[in-house]
């Protein structure tokens, strides 16, 4: 199952991966193909072993699958664009284990999906959305990296603010429950690229702020989030 490429709308839904035939053109049959082999499978003594693509050129295995239910018909977008008929296999692990993907794959997948949506036609974009829509959502685990911030440097950063934004200069746009002036908190170095939990490198933005620089990641914000941390702007009163 190629999450990366692939033209097929495959998804995990409770444990099970609703997985679309062969056939990238035209109507799937059910003839003289693997998905005969895969509709029988339950029968036929032929063992199905399901790898999945969430990056490209990496081959996750996750074991032996078997049929969960009936195969089934849905419409999805062929690769020429065409509105066609699809078989449908739902397949769930012998193991009654979803294999878990890493988060960040995971994002890095969803954004690559996203940057073709936006390469894409108006008409394209229409006819995939009308079909892609569903009232039950997909669900696969991910393993998520938990970094341990320190409460107090995140709270110091807060009081340091008094309420104003450390890049737009701003007031918070609302209050919390707690009557609080809400900013987020944000490390001027990201964690995840080495950065570190002090109180020179965390800052308290307003959530606008704290959204543009991770989508936008520019050096002149950076820039200036430095100087709200200068020794001389952060002494708080003991």
């Amino acid at each position: 199952s190629n999450h990366v490429e692939s033209i097929y709308d495959d998804r995990w839904i409770d444990g099970v991966l609703h997985y679309t035939g062969m056939g990238q053109r035209g109507d799937q049959v059910l003839v003289g193909n693997q998905n005969k082999t895969l509709a029988e499978s339950a029968s036929n003594g032929v063992a199905v072993h399901l790898f999945e693509v969430h990056q490209e050129e990496v081959y996750t295995y996750d074991g032996e699958v078997i049929l969960a239910g009936e195969p089934y018909q849905e419409n999805q977008i062929d690769v020429d664009g065409n509105d066609r008929k699809v078989w449908v296999f739902p397949l769930k692990p012998k193991a009654e284990a979803v294999p878990a993907v890493k988060a960040e794959v995971a994002k890095a997948l969803t954004e690559r999906k996203s940057r073709q949506a936006r390469r894409a036609s108006d008409a394209v974009v229409a006819a995939r959305a009308a079909l892609s829509g569903r009232e039950i959502v997909g669900v696969q685990p991910a393993v998520v990296k938990q970094f341990q911030r320190s409460v107090w440097v995140a709270e110091y950063a807060k009081r340091r603010a008094a309420g104003i934004c450390e890049l737009c200069n701003q007031p918070a746009p609302f209050s919390d429950r707690h009557e609080r002036p809400y900013l987020e908190t944000h490390h001027i170095i990201w964690l995840a690229r080495g950065g570190a939990d002090t109180i020179q490198n965390t800052v308290a933005l307003c959530p606008n702020c704290h959204k543009r620089v991770h989508v936008l990641d520019e050096a002149s914000d950076v820039a200036l989030m430095k100087l709200a941390t200068k020794p001389a702007l952060y002494a708080l009163v003991t």
